[in-house]
């Protein structure tokens, strides 16, 4: 009797909760005729940056971010690639990447035992513009962690042993590139757009020739004129407060000392823009695909414009559902995916529209790429703009996520000195772009008559279709040619 009771009030509550279930669905049943509408923007509020000196001048900026219990702790050295001595084209790369394979008393394994005995990651790295030493870890372990970290960056000992083994992992994969059409694209255009002269006409991590060149001597040089308290900046973000920190700086970095003057090094200078529209194929026989890039000299990232180019650039290759993407890849099937992207740094660096494309369809393929760069000079559609703007902005706070994105956006303003409400202010640039803003934009950054092609792929199949296009001069260029 008493389960057919249990059963019976089972019965009662289940058919109770069907109903209730069945009403809210029908008085709540969604409008599927139609997309739902993008709510706006959300507001971007960053914490206060907190700027502080240690006793030996080092710069320390820190945004507390107590919602879980890490902190992450970047050195950023303002000094990169584009400080390389000429000849000597690749050092700077490659002193950062020593950082670590033996620093104080340690050696490399020694190091990576130690931090991973604290839970915690530290790298090193380099680009043109700047080098970085980044370490994430628990707050309970950052006073342990710290002196790891000073010596990583204030006592590398550049073992001639592990200069020997990243000198061979260079050389090997530049070997590698010559096989490889997508690595070789990377090495042809910068030094069709730049030149071989011009510091960003040659890989940051330098060619064979230097590369094969380089001592302990070489590095330990670099890094005595560039790594110094006066051109770096420590970047704190995480469960701390300048209080506690402050002193664990001082302890770990207050007795790093600059020695002599700085050095004198000259900014990298604007490159001379193309004049006219000059085509190059990189043979690279029996190749399956064509890897195309398109471009030419872009902006600097001190740009004025940085907003309305991110839109722009949006609209034109920076989405999948960008003109480029859906030309190339949905429409035409030649591609797997096609992009564009302005790559700005403290100098103008390129911009440049890119696909991998079938080596059969490589003519049909750029005479696509010039009929979007030609078409984004026209006036944008206000849909397609709003859905552009949409995009940009709404993924914008993303980037801010963790202490890691944190501390890599505060890098940003250090680097290229922007001011402290760049971010702050973004998406409401973003937001104030028209359509007759674009068509502006694209008259003056987007000029395809004056824009090189630079295509790695067999020659033998390719370059009839490309010289049927009429776009301009066709040269031809060996593997040889873009390792010297």
């Amino acid at each position: 009797m008493i389960s057919d009771l249990r059963l019976r009030i089972s019965d009662f509550f289940f058919a109770v909760l069907v109903l209730t279930i069945t009403s809210a669905a029908s008085a709540q049943a969604p409008d599927r005729s139609k997309p739902p509408a993008i709510g706006p923007a959300p507001s971007l509020k960053l914490p206060t940056i907190q700027k502080q000196k240690l006793s030996n001048g080092l710069a320390v900026w820190i945004i507390e971010h107590h919602e879980v219990p890490l902190a992450q702790v970047n050195m950023i050295v303002r000094s990169g690639s584009a400080a390389d001595p000429i000849g000597k084209y690749g050092v700077g790369s490659l002193a950062a990447a020593m950082l670590d394979e033996g620093a104080g008393s340690r050696s490399s394994l020694e190091l990576a035992d130690a931090l991973e005995f604290l839970g915690a990651n530290l790298s090193t790295t380099s680009s043109y513009d700047y080098s970085a030493i980044r370490l994430s870890v628990p707050v309970s372990k950052l006073a342990d962690a710290l002196p790891l970290m000073a010596d990583v960056a204030l006592r590398p000992t550049f073992p001639a042993s592990d200069l020997d083994r990243l000198k061979k992992e260079r050389l090997t994969g530049l070997l590698q590139a010559r096989d490889n059409p997508a690595a070789l694209v990377q090495i042809a255009f910068p030094r069709v757009i730049f030149g071989p002269t011009h510091r960003y006409g040659t890989s940051a991590n330098g060619l064979p020739p230097a590369i094969e060149a380089f001592t302990v001597a070489d590095l330990q040089a670099f890094y005595r004129a560039h790594y110094r308290p006066d051109n770096s900046t420590l970047l704190v973000v995480g469960d701390v407060t300048p209080a506690s920190l402050m002193p664990m700086l001082e302890k770990a970095f207050g007795s790093w000392k600059s020695e002599g003057m700085a050095p004198l090094v000259a900014e990298v200078p604007m490159a001379p823009q193309l004049k006219s529209r000059q085509i190059y194929i990189v043979d690279k026989p029996d190749a399956p695909q064509s890897q195309i890039r398109i471009g030419w000299v872009g902006v600097p990232r001190s740009t004025a414009d940085y907003a309305a180019l991110e839109v722009l650039n949006t609209i034109l290759g920076g989405s999948f559902t960008s003109r480029l993407n859906q030309n190339l890849r949905e429409e035409h099937g030649y591609s797997y995916g096609a992009n564009s992207a302005f790559d700005m740094r403290l100098s103008a660096g390129p911009f440049l529209a890119a696909a991998g494309v079938q080596s059969d369809k490589t003519g049909e393929a750029v005479k696509e790429f010039f009929n979007e760069l030609n078409r984004i000079g026209t006036l944008v559609p206000e849909d397609e703009l709003k859905k552009a703007k949409n995009y940009v902005a709404l993924g914008f706070p993303g980037e801010f996520e963790t202490t890691g994105d944190l501390a890599r956006k505060l890098e940003e303003l250090v680097v290229y000195n922007l001011p402290e409400d760049t971010f702050a202010k973004f998406v409401s640039a973003v937001g104030s772009v028209t359509a007759s803003d674009l068509q502006k934009l694209a008259a003056r950054y987007i000029q395809p008559d004056k824009m090189a092609v630079v295509v790695v792929g067999d020659r033998k199949s390719i370059e009839g279709p490309i010289r049927q296009l009429n776009l301009g001069p066709v040269n031809i260029l060996t593997i040889d040619e873009l390792f010297r």
